[in-house]
């Protein structure tokens, strides 16, 4: 659906629902060729088995699998063999095989060359080709070998559908960014459905306005039992459907991806649809992925990529813990390997490496949000997790924390019906407590908060100058 050409959308749009559902279909089947095939459930079943590898032995396979990478990826992808060439010139003799001899990579680099990934024995013609979805307002174009994304999949498929009772071959439904019905549509359906993955594919464009029941009438007539999307739009399916004193269809699971889930919305998403709700975590670039177990613990997939924690202002690793720049190590696309790859969030590693549910896996403490949506302080702090200052008896359907300047802060809130001058204040003293008493803030009603493009709800939003440019030292010859 995202590669539509103009034409294309306008013949997609104007058409009826049958041709809506052949078009979805179409792309279904062809993204089942690309993510499923005979090997899906070895995979599935090894991803499984590793669950409860420890520390030592995820330690032997990263070391010997990362060895085999950076080398192949310095011999054989141009980008990364024209920089360790011009420091082999200049007499520097660093070994490629240690993580912390290359730079940081910025999505910068990625997106002014991105040709200059694909590596010597890959072809992108022969290749899945995806974008990111441009939250900086260009998209970075990626190339996937089949195997690279059979094998994410085969994580998927273990770590977030098996761990939660369910499988690929159930009916399910997704909340996203795709526009699978004209925005201009008033009327129901809202959805499209997609029989290459057995999938209900919901606008997450329109919600609201006493579309919940609806919504909850299509998750029930086509037999979904388990529900897929971002928090946001979750969430305000939820309260919609409890708004019109309805209980969704019980599910076995509701899965939350692509932003920071906050204790407000569990809570909505499980009061509607009777089931627990896990947060996941990943990106397009797929080197790095993690997912909630039933103990709430947030699971790194170490087979998807080597993480790093960095200082904010620094290229050095923080106190374990502490939160700092998530960088990444791809491990599964060998044909387009990003290496030390700054992907723009904040995490903190869980010292810990126990959990209650048994698995062993290491496990993230923290998901902060975008590096740059994180409050900055005129004490120079960097507070993210702001997520609690919206507990308690809120009636606030949705808000969303502007930062306008170092020392002012906005709060835009949609009312739930009763959000009044008290619960205003009450909001303004919890976000002070946190950040301080030199921060101005300002709560104002507004009838409701923007998507971006991607259909993407960003919980805080700084709107504060960036230093951009950090990662020049891998651009090469483009610096």
């Amino acid at each position: 659906m995202s590669r539509l050409s103009e034409f294309g959308r306008r013949l997609y749009d104007g058409a009826p629902m049958p041709f809506r559902t052949f078009a979805a279909s179409a792309r279904g089947f062809q993204l089942r060729l690309w993510r499923y095939g005979r090997e899906t459930e070895r995979y599935t079943e090894e991803a499984l088995d590793r669950d409860h590898w420890n520390g030592a032995r995820w330690k032997s396979w990263r070391e010997e699998t990362l060895s085999r990478l950076l080398v192949e990826a310095s011999r054989k992808v141009p980008f990364y063999r024209e920089h360790w060439a011009a420091r082999r010139r200049s007499g520097d003799r660093s070994s490629v095989e240690r993580l912390e001899n290359w730079p940081i990579l910025s999505k910068a680099a990625v997106r002014a060359r991105p040709f200059a990934f694909v590596s010597d024995d890959g072809s992108p013609r022969r290749m899945l080709h995806e974008t990111t979805s441009g939250t900086s307002g260009t998209p970075i174009h990626l190339w996937f070998a089949r195997g690279a994304v059979r094998q994410w999949y085969g994580l998927v498929e273990a770590r977030i559908r098996r761990w939660n009772g369910v499988t690929r071959h159930d009916r399910w439904a997704i909340l996203g960014g795709q526009l699978v019905v004209p925005v201009r549509a008033t009327k129901p359906p809202f959805w499209v459905w997609n029989a290459g993955l057995r999938q209900l594919y919901m606008s997450s464009y329109h919600l609201g306005n006493g579309a919940g029941a609806s919504y909850a009438d299509a998750l029930a007539r086509y037999g979904v039992r388990y529900v897929l999307g971002y928090a946001s739009s979750l969430s305000l399916l939820a309260k919609d459907i409890l708004a019109a004193g309805r209980q969704g269809p019980p599910l076995a699971v509701a899965i939350s991806n692509a932003e920071p889930l906050l204790a407000h919305q569990r809570q909505a998403i499980e009061a509607a649809f009777g089931c627990p709700v896990r947060d996941t975590y990943g990106m397009c670039e797929i080197v790095c992925g993690a997912s909630e177990c039933p103990s709430g613990r947030l699971h790194q997939w170490p087979e998807a990529g080597v993480v790093e924690i960095l200082e904010d202002q620094a290229d050095a690793p923080v106190v374990p813990g502490h939160p700092g720049r998530l960088i990444a190590t791809g491990l599964l696309n060998g044909l387009m390997p990003l290496v030390r790859y700054e992907v723009g969030d904040r995490a903190a590693i869980e010292p810990q490496s126990s959990c209650d549910c048994g698995r062993l896996l290491p496990m993230l403490k923290s998901i902060e949000g975008r590096s740059d949506d994180v409050i900055r302080t005129p004490s120079g702090r960097a507070v993210g997790r702001l997520d609690p200052v919206f507990k308690g008896d809120f009636r606030i359907r949705e808000a969303q924390i502007i930062q306008e300047a170092l020392d002012h802060l906005r709060v835009d809130v949609v009312s739930d019906g009763g959000f009044d001058e008290e619960q205003s204040a009450r909001l303004s003293r919890a976000l002070h407590e946190r950040l301080g008493d030199d921060v101005t803030v300002r709560v104002r009603l507004v009838e409701s908060i923007p998507r971006g493009a991607n259909g993407k709800f960003r919980a805080v939003v700084s709107q504060l100058p960036t230093s951009g440019g950090r990662m020049a030292a891998l651009e090469g010859r483009s610096a």
